[in-house]
């Protein structure tokens, strides 16, 4: 199937992927009376007295705003926030399917952060939480920020800490798989963008001792006059060995390479260099870094990619359906890195021992269980942490 062009054929057809749906019936005047003037000024005046009875009178408690401006489209980069609108209702959908949560799509005409924020700031009581989607870097590290600064809902952006989750619980299995510990395994990460970054500060997070960036002028080094300012805030914690070069030379004895880049910027000779037993996640989409029968023919030992037709996709509908559902359940102001890790834990405990293998490290999206256990694990860490 060509899938772009049967895609575009099926949304002419469906004229959007979501609708919104009553609750309630409306079928006579008491139904109205009570879904709408007069009744209604009861719930209104109750929650004037306190705001945290919308959680409870409205259906804000399920509701979360899928929000863009459009600048990084699903590897189609600055296309618009209108453009964006296809991709947001498809978030929606999977939100919906994967973990019963009513997401709306929201694309916000402007590059402005400082309006960025304002914008979504002024319209978060509508929301339980808020995921972002698509912003470039490094302006999303300043409106996450910020958000989260000003909001008492969860503010997520999905594009970092989704990518990083999901990586984080794939790298946990690889590693048991080849029998080696994260705390002494050195790791390169191509893409030093939003989710190049996450992933780094994720993988600390979880013990990584040993991580070199690299960006298309090569490594991120203390000191190297073409870093933004996100990437030279992670040059102080990574490159240990401030190693100036380029991929192929950071990629020599490294046991671990994790792309999120360009595609095809890989090769064989790159990948034998790498120490044995080593892991690969080009994760470059829709063509990754390297293809991944090339890596294994190259000697690694353990692939995974984003792609749906190669084993082990790095797919963040795995994370994301389920912490925001974990979020909302426990009513909490903010995602934490706690609730990070337990989601990645989580993910990573639903392949058993007994059926880790170099090509199964990760359960498939549509696996039974895997939204409701993500769920329950940030539902609890949440709440210790309340």
């Amino acid at each position: 199937m060509n899938y772009r062009e049967e895609s575009l054929k099926k949304h002419y057809e469906w004229k959007g992927k979501i609708e919104v749906s009553p609750r309630v019936p409306v079928k006579n005047r008491e139904d109205l009376s009570l879904a709408y003037t007069p009744g209604v000024a009861e719930p209104c005046l109750e929650i004037q007295k306190d705001e945290s009875k919308s959680y409870e009178l409205t259906r804000r408690w399920n509701t979360v705003a899928v929000i863009t401006d459009g600048t990084a489209v699903l590897g189609l980069g600055d296309i618009g926030p209108v453009a964006g609108m296809p991709v947001m209702e498809g978030k929606c959908l999977l939100f919906r399917t994967f973990a019963g949560i009513d997401a709306i799509p929201i694309c916000i005409k402007s590059k402005d952060v400082d309006e960025l924020v304002r914008t979504i700031y002024l319209i978060s009581g509508s929301f339980g939480g808020i995921n972002l989607e698509d912003i470039s870097a490094p302006r999303c590290f300043e409106v996450e920020r910020r958000l989260k600064e000003l909001c008492d809902i969860p503010v997520f952006h999905d594009d970092q800490h989704g990518t990083a989750i999901v990586l984080g619980a794939a790298l946990i299995n690889a590693l048991k798989v080849v029998n080696k510990d994260l705390d002494k395994v050195k790791i390169v990460i191509n893409g030093a963008g939003s989710a190049g970054i996450a992933i780094a500060k994720f993988l600390l997070s979880l013990g990584a001792t040993d991580i070199i960036m690299c960006d298309k002028f090569g490594t991120l080094k203390k000191g190297k006059a073409e870093m933004n300012a996100a990437q030279a805030a992670m040059a102080e914690v990574t490159n240990k060995e401030l190693l100036d070069g380029k991929l192929a030379d950071a990629m020599k004895k490294a046991d671990v390479f994790i792309g999120v880049s360009a595609p095809n910027i890989v090769s064989e000779e790159m990948v034998k260099s790498m120490n044995e037993k080593a892991i690969v996640f080009p994760m470059a989409n829709p063509t990754p870094e390297i293809m991944p029968e090339l890596a294994l023919k190259a000697g690694a030992a353990v692939v995974g990619s984003g792609r749906s037709d190669y084993p082990n996709q790095v797919n963040n509908v795995l994370a994301f359906p389920g912490i925001f559902r974990g979020a909302l359940d426990a009513r909490a102001k903010d995602i934490t890195d706690e609730m990070k890790v337990a989601a990645c834990k989580a993910l990573a405990s639903l392949i058993k021992d007994d059926e880790l293998s170099a090509t199964n490290i990760l359960p498939k999206a549509f696996d039974e269980g895997v939204a409701d256990a993500v769920a329950k694990a940030v539902k609890e860490a949440a709440l210790k942490n309340k």
